[in-house]
């Protein structure tokens, strides 16, 4: 079955099978998956942390991690290495993410306030840290060109198998203009994945398909893909819609590619747009 999170002001988990994210999250680790729950299945950690001037968050677990930057200013600590960084938004902004393998204490310190993705799974694979810059992110139209600009987005790909093979995950963001579809043609794949979403502005909403059923998505909503479901997402007039994604490799099958639905390949096709309605001036 899918799970669809919501979290309320405290730590602990509220599952609904429809979804609204809450307003804001405390400061400090709010926790939204685990590897070992069976119900979310998700093979990883997730959670936001959000952090005011001055706090300290720090780790060490025998654990593959990513923390992604989603706003804010903080110094980063981790193999003897002190780097600050800042996005003040991510929307307009690609973002920084550090990469640690097992074992590697990694340090946050706040310099005003911040909000990070947390991710975590098992991984014995040995690999030095990585701090992937804004620069480092490969960002495309994906889209463009195709079924008259109606899923036209932005995908920020930070690493996925072509860039960072001994990884267990892929990680990356997408934002979705007002009033359009992304993860478009539907597309599925074996390998978990979740969606966390930001609106802009923040009282923003979209739909987000999984299969036959649609949820209705908000700012701070959490949708768990791991059924195989088809999962292409759409968002308000009006409103734009970051959100981040996830994917964990399954063992022997990594995530490549998706498997785009047969039925529906054929709008990516520009050829094709005069087969749409209306007809196209000149047609």
């Amino acid at each position: 079955n899918v799970v669809v999170l919501n979290f309320i002001q405290s730590e602990r988990l509220v599952i609904f099978m429809h979804i609204r994210g809450p307003k804001e999250f405390p400061y400090g680790y709010t926790a939204i998956a685990t590897m070992d729950n069976k119900e979310q299945h998700s093979l990883m950690d997730f959670g936001i942390l959000r952090m005011k001037e001055g706090d300290v968050f720090s780790e060490e677990q025998h654990l593959e991690r990513a923390y992604l930057l989603v706003n804010g200013k903080a110094k980063l600590s981790f193999d003897g290495k002190e780097v600050v960084v800042e996005r003040e938004n991510c929307f307009d902004y690609e973002p920084w993410v550090l990469h640690v393998a097992n074992d590697v204490k990694v340090t946050i310190t706040a310099l005003g306030e911040s909000e990070w993705c947390v991710h975590r799974t098992d991984n014995e694979k040995t690999f030095p840290s990585k701090l992937y810059t804004p620069e480092e992110c490969a960002s495309e139209n994906r889209g463009a060109g195709t079924m008259r600009e109606a899923s036209t987005r932005i995908v920020r790909t930070v690493f996925d198998y072509s860039n960072a093979p001994y990884s267990n995950l892929v990680l990356g963001e997408v934002i979705g203009f007002p009033g359009k579809w992304s993860s478009y043609p539907p597309h599925n794949h074996p390998q978990p994945e979740i969606y966390y979403y930001k609106f802009n502005p923040e009282n923003g909403y979209g739909f987000a398909e999984l299969d036959e059923t649609v949820y209705k998505t908000h700012n701070n909503s959490t949708v768990f893909i791991v059924n195989e479901e088809t999962h292409p997402q759409t968002t308000a007039p009006g409103y734009a819609m970051w959100y981040l994604w996830v994917i964990r490799h399954l063992d022997g099958n990594p995530y490549i590619t998706p498997y785009f639905i047969p039925e529906h390949r054929w709008v990516t096709d520009p050829a094709n747009e005069k087969k749409m309605w209306p007809p196209m001036k000149g047609e």
